[in-house]
């Protein structure tokens, strides 16, 4: 959105060593279609893995690097989840269903992994970009790091979303009600009860509520390119800011008035960011998560699970992650809705 913000308001960092994920950081989330923490990177579990049959039966042909980026554009996808990791799950979703008018959708407890899912957002899973929180026995606190910005939320009225937060004492307020510098839409900035900062935008009418996710990039024409060829996103628009020294590229499937966006933005002279330990991943959909893999391979991502079946659930995913380390999974879109049933 129109944030013409300073760097020191919120989009600026200083590039530092990531944090290492504490054990159980996120398990596999079946209801969010396998969106999860490789396990390999948690401390005493074991990475799922296909076994050699299956990984047979279902591997597929290599195309071209042109075939695999038209095919990519053509796909049917869409933001499914952002997932991201909470010390206080109960207070968490108070907040969002309180404050900032989300439904709890639904909720699970896992306890022989000793974590809690909810997913929350503003409509049905099948038809909106939603929310899941997970929360890890035991765990209280997490680093969010410096490369995760924020989350958009469009709101009705951004002044009295303001107050009603301010009111509940449940959240902080980072920028006040008003207008953009430059502008005309107006904005706030809040952070939730784990330090997640929300841009809250006015846009009334607007069908997709939860409308955003900020990304920090070292590159950003790498990142443009990545998310246009290997994800079949549009950059919608890019707008440099010179005299805050920042870009932001906003990168869809959709116009950003209706659909859920990812806002890419580029701090001059950064080039690296802290990851930290708290937000996770984004789960698109698609209709071939194999063909999604290659097109990733050839497109300068890195697959970090390869395409294939989830042992036990049987829905198709594949991770990757971006050139700047940011993790994407690829579910398929009919074990997706059959997940839904």
């Amino acid at each position: 959105m129109r944030t013409l913000l300073p760097v020191a308001a919120g989009r600026g960092t200083v590039a530092c060593a990531a944090t290492p994920v504490p054990r159980r950081s996120l398990l596999l989330s079946t209801a969010a279609a396998g969106a999860a923490l490789q396990p390999e990177q948690v401390a005493g579990t074991r990475p799922l893995r296909l076994t050699r049959s299956v990984a047979s039966a279902v591997a597929k042909p290599r195309t071209s690097a042109d075939e695999a980026i038209s095919w990519a554009k053509k796909d049917n996808r869409r933001l499914l989840h952002v997932v991201y990791r909470v010390g206080d799950l109960d207070k968490t979703i108070k907040f969002y269903t309180e404050c900032l008018g989300m439904k709890l959708l639904r909720k699970r407890d896992i306890p022989e992994e000793k974590y809690s899912n909810a997913f929350l957002g503003y409509g049905p899973e099948e038809s909106h970009f939603v929310v899941e929180l997970t929360y890890n026995y035991g765990v209280d606190k997490y680093d969010i790091g410096e490369g995760f910005g924020h989350f958009g939320i469009a709101v009705e009225d951004v002044a009295k979303t303001v107050e009603l937060i301010r009111a509940k004492a449940a959240g902080k307020v980072i920028r006040e009600a008003g207008p953009v510098k430059g502008g005309e839409t107006v904005i706030a900035f809040v952070e939730d009860p784990d330090g997640y900062k929300f841009e809250i935008i006015e846009r009334p009418g607007t069908p997709e509520p939860l409308c955003q996710v900020m990304l920090r990039v070292g590159d950003l024409d790498r990142a443009i390119s990545f998310y246009e060829k290997a994800c079949g996103m549009e950059l919608l628009r890019k707008r440099d800011s010179p005299e805050y020294k920042y870009t932001v590229a906003m990168m869809g499937y959709g116009s950003e008035d209706k659909d859920a966006v990812l806002e890419l933005t580029y701090n001059y002279g950064v080039t690296e960011y802290a990851k930290g330990n708290a937000y996770a991943q984004i789960a698109i959909g698609t209709d071939d998560v194999y063909r999604t893999a290659e097109a990733a391979k050839l497109s300068g991502g890195q697959v970090v699970r390869e395409p294939g079946p989830l042992l036990g659930i049987n829905t198709k995913i594949t991770a990757i992650l971006d050139p700047d380390g940011w993790k994407l999974v690829f579910v398929d879109n009919m074990d997706f809705a059959k997940e839904l049933e």
